[in-house]
């Protein structure tokens, strides 16, 4: 591919975030997020280490211990979060999604299987109706959010979710506002609610199983976390967490999470919302403003 066959044109062309007022008098906003994974963060690009059982048991931590601590911590803080889940971590541990739904959580897609979304890939439609079915069959839930396993997405994949009637998509990382996507046929896609790669806990707290990553002590974390919502609130924009029950939900993580948690809500002025709220709130937002 030569420098030339690159279009001429952002790779996103909607229009700039608009600055729609938070409700209640909020001065910012945080998007409180989970991605469940389980195996399928591991097994994804290679489904042959499903047999390599402590590998597995990395995500096997999920269902036995990461989700049930995140939910109690929950709980304990009275907040609602949105937990987007693979299909497959479904249909393996129905007991931990069931978990999630009864405490009142929102249940978002995240694809079936972990795949992460290619241009052209056959498996492309059947991520994301398999995904969808399960959550039907399994929970009685139609999601109305989708996150992007491994964060990637193309045209192709933007038009099955709108086609699906999904709402919004938390997966792209270029603002701090939601915004609402432009497709390339010039139609609005989905509502948008950015990714703050600031909080992808797995950048900070996994020692990486197949390659050396170092895992950040509590002060480096807490410090890039309170600082990143600091100025963020300052814009008066919205950050997105992207938490893994395998990472924090281990127990010194979970330490720093609720240690975080706490901070954001001496603000008084931060809504912590799930992604369904969130994106009402700017649905309602845009159709106000005409």
């Amino acid at each position: 591919m030569t420098i030339e066959r690159v279009p001429l044109h952002p790779a996103n062309r909607a229009p700039l975030a608009p600055e729609f007022p938070w409700p209640e008098g909020h001065k910012a906003a945080m998007f409180l997020s989970v991605d469940v994974d389980a195996e399928t963060a591991w097994t994804c690009k290679d489904p042959a280490r499903f047999s390599e059982l402590v590998t597995m048991s990395f995500g096997g931590y999920e269902a036995r211990v990461g989700v049930p601590k995140l939910l109690e911590l929950l709980r304990q803080e009275s907040l609602r979060a949105t937990f987007f889940v693979t299909g497959w971590s479904v249909e393996a541990h129905p007991a931990m999604a069931e978990a999630i739904l009864r405490d009142g959580h929102e249940i978002a897609h995240h694809g079936f299987h972990h795949l992460m979304p290619q241009p052209g890939d056959p498996m492309l439609v059947e991520e994301i109706d398999r995904g969808l079915e399960v959550l039907k069959r399994r929970l009685g839930v139609v999601p109305v959010g989708y996150r992007a396993p491994l964060g990637e997405s193309c045209e192709e994949l933007r038009v099955l979710l709108k086609q699906r009637g999904l709402i919004y998509s938390s997966s792209w990382r270029d603002d701090v506002r939601p915004y609402r996507h432009l497709l390339d046929d010039g139609t609005p896609g989905l509502i948008e609610l950015p990714v703050t790669m600031t909080y992808d806990d797995w950048l900070y707290g996994l020692s990486h199983r197949y390659s050396p990553r170092p895992m950040f002590p509590r002060e480096h974390v807490l410090s890039l976390w309170q600082d990143e919502l600091a100025e963020t609130r300052d814009w008066g924009g919205m950050v997105t967490t992207v938490l893994h029950p395998q990472v924090s939900g281990r127990p010194m993580r979970l330490r720093l999470l609720r240690s975080f948690l706490r901070h954001t809500r001496e603000y008084g002025d931060v809504w912590i919302a799930t992604g369904q709220e969130i994106a009402a709130h700017f649905a309602t937002c845009e159709a106000k403003a005409g």
